[in-house]
């Protein structure tokens, strides 16, 4: 964290400054955990100015969703015509106004963001002494009104640097957490798959059926693959790292049930 690296110049430092500056206010405001609350806080805070670039993958994707039948249709037309193909599903998108590339470039943006954040909690919650953790921290804060005397790492008394893993050692309740963020991340993943629409009579006969039969396959084996992936870090890593993700999970189905709705 205190390596004076680009990446820790342009996002790693700027997001731990701004968790420390939540954490203070939650600290002024004598709320018990304040660094919980501040993660809660910097969550909807990058959540909200992602949301404009998450929504427009969003829509994109489910638009791509949408025209998966038709997709299907034109690649049985022009199965043995490539170029017939790219210019069927280029006049395809126009009609729809559809970007194939919208749904890419809000994840490009995303990605270091999502990463920085990854980084930040887990070297402030996964460092063990609270002592390197604060003289970490107060090396790259920007303002000496920032710098900490004191971090309370518990949160209504838990400590969010503790791992599912270890419930043997700090108790049962622990295994409660994955289950919670598998079961969010399980229930955004049936938001975003699209609804099977059957194929004309014609593409049945062609073999199509089968083909969109083993692509719905694949999709529904990814969408109970990613949460058991999500549970299982949520299982290994700091439980402080598990409330940002509940919390980025929990908005993230809100916004998938507007963008359903057409909102």
């Amino acid at each position: 964290m205190t390596n004076p690296n680009l990446w820790n110049q342009l996002l790693v430092w700027p997001i731990t400054n701004l968790l420390v500056v939540f954490y203070k206010f939650c600290e002024w405001l004598h709320l018990p955990g304040p660094l919980g609350f501040a993660i809660i806080l910097l969550t909807i805070v990058v959540r909200f100015t992602l949301y404009p670039l998450m929504n427009a993958q969003l829509k994109s994707t489910k638009k791509m969703a949408e025209m998966k039948p038709h997709l299907d249709a034109l690649s049985a037309k022009h199965k043995d015509d490539k170029k017939a193909l790219q210019e069927a599903q280029l006049a395809l998108y126009k009609e729809h106004g559809v970007n194939p590339a919208a749904g890419c470039l809000p994840t490009l943006v995303q990605f270091p963001i999502l990463i920085a954040l990854y980084n930040v909690f887990y070297q402030v919650l996964g460092a063990g002494d609270v002592a390197k953790m604060m003289e970490n921290i107060n090396a790259v804060v920007y303002n000496s009104t920032l710098k900490l005397q004191t971090l309370d790492v518990t949160f209504f008394g838990v400590n969010l640097g503790i791992k599912p893993g270890e419930w043997q050692k700090y108790g049962w309740w622990l295994l409660a957490i994955p289950l919670i963020t598998a079961g969010l991340q399980l229930y955004q993943s049936k938001l975003m798959t699209p609804k099977t629409v059957a194929l004309p009579a014609a593409l049945e006969a062609k073999g199509e059926e089968k083909k969109t039969d083993s692509m719905t396959d694949i999709q529904k084996q990814m969408m109970f693959i990613t949460p058991i992936m999500f549970g299982f870090f949520a299982f290994q890593l700091p439980i402080g790292l598990s409330l940002y993700w509940n919390i980025f999970g929990l908005f993230g189905i809100i916004q998938q049930i507007q963008v359903n709705k057409g909102k």
